[in-house]
């Protein structure tokens, strides 16, 4: 089966460009490796050992979407088939109740699951019929189900089928639909949500009137804060700036979306916990916000309110970030890491945090790399 679609929280290499448009048919079988903190289960090994480098999960070559959630993990497989597995008390696995699991669990028996996203203790998910689905926690809404109860079973967000790709905060969820337009709910704290104001909202919220957003990427940890790129190239932000996590050059907080600069050569952002990161077309990698234990890749712990290039290598493929560090995956299929390496979640054999890029073993067939608050999650082909 060829890859069609990802994960928002993952970073793909062969067959698609930064973008996330298919340029191959080729199949890959992805075979799936974890590392880093594991005391809920999170990386899938059937137990609660902490790993500082990649582990194999299992032998199947099946893994294709994959998401790290606050101390969970899921993926869809190449049929369709959803799994997850680790903490699970706000019945987050989706799988009828509050058990923690360490090795993966099938979500259900359908096999239409396409587009996944987990939030700190929830999960958001597109089908292939473009419906949107939703569980875990829900204190502040983040289900878009309309109320604040938690769910330990996939419901479905309204009646609507043309939901295309979804990214998960801490406490809030975007998503964009395939005609284009951004829309946003959950928690709204400093404005996060980029809709004017700082108000919670339990069902989905159009952000403006645009119908040009391509990518969307919020905030996991830390401060919230999201980042979207649209159809013209253009960056822009909005929510929690403490540590000029926005990129605008100030620390001023937003509550609606802002332009990051006049260029138009951005393919892809992420937003971490409280840093931020983006490729351009050129495949240059750009960071900016908190830089404390290395995060930002930059050779040191400043704080920068202004993107900032990481080196001169134009062979970035995307990036992914988590609390308190960063991993990312070249166009030459090799893995990279850096920041906060306390649990060994940079998967380089050590428990020593890094204040610049560090290559994760030395294979060229990385496929995909997503991460959880403090663990890791990969794919080779």
């Amino acid at each position: 089966m060829s890859i069609r679609q990802y994960n928002l929280g993952s970073i793909v290499k062969p067959g698609f460009n930064a973008l996330g448009a298919q340029t191959s048919t080729n199949t890959y079988f992805p075979y799936l490796y974890t590392w880093g903190r594991n005391q809920n289960g999170q990386l899938g090994l059937n137990n609660r050992t902490y790993y500082s480098s990649p582990k194999q999960v299992g032998s199947l070559s099946t893994w294709l979407n994959i998401a790290g959630g606050g101390y969970f993990s899921a993926s869809v497989k190449t049929d369709g088939t959803l799994w997850s597995w680790g903490q699970n008390a706000q019945g987050q696995l989706g799988l009828g109740n509050r058990t923690d699991y360490s090795s993966p669990k099938q979500v259900g028996s359908l096999t239409t699951w396409s587009n996944i996203s987990c939030g700190g203790t929830f999960l958001v998910a597109v089908k292939t019929d473009g419906t949107l689905w939703s569980w875990g926690t829900n204190a502040n809404g983040q289900l878009g189900l309309g109320n604040t109860t938690n769910y330990s079973s996939p419901k479905q967000v309204g009646a609507l089928t043309n939901w295309s790709k979804v990214s998960s905060g801490s406490t809030s969820a975007f998503a964009i639909k395939t005609d284009g337009t951004l829309w946003s709910w959950g928690a709204g704290t400093n404005g996060s949500l980029g809709l004017g104001n700082t108000t919670n909202y339990s069902s989905p919220k159009q952000i403006g009137a645009l119908n040009t957003w391509v990518y969307v990427s919020a905030t996991f940890g830390g401060s919230p804060f999201a980042l979207a790129v649209k159809t013209d190239g253009t960056l822009w932000s909005w929510g929690s700036n403490n540590v000029g996590q926005l990129g605008l050059g100030v620390t001023t907080t937003y509550s609606s979306p802002k332009q990051i600069g006049v260029l138009t050569a951005w393919a892809r952002p992420f937003a971490g916990g409280t840093s931020a990161f983006a490729i351009k077309t050129d495949g240059t990698l750009w960071a900016w916000g908190q830089g404390a234990s290395g995060r930002l890749g930059l050779g040191n712990t400043t704080v920068y309110s202004s993107p900032k290039q990481l080196g001169a290598l134009t062979n970035w493929l995307a990036v992914v970030g988590a609390y308190n560090y960063t991993a990312a995956v070249k166009t030459d299929g090799t893995a990279w890491s850096w920041g906060a390496n306390n649990y060994g979640q940079l998967g380089i054999g050590n428990t020593t945090n890094y204040s610049s890029p560090k290559q994760i073993g030395v294979l060229t067939n990385w496929l995909s790399i997503s991460a959880g608050y403090y663990h890791t999650l990969a794919t080779l082909y």
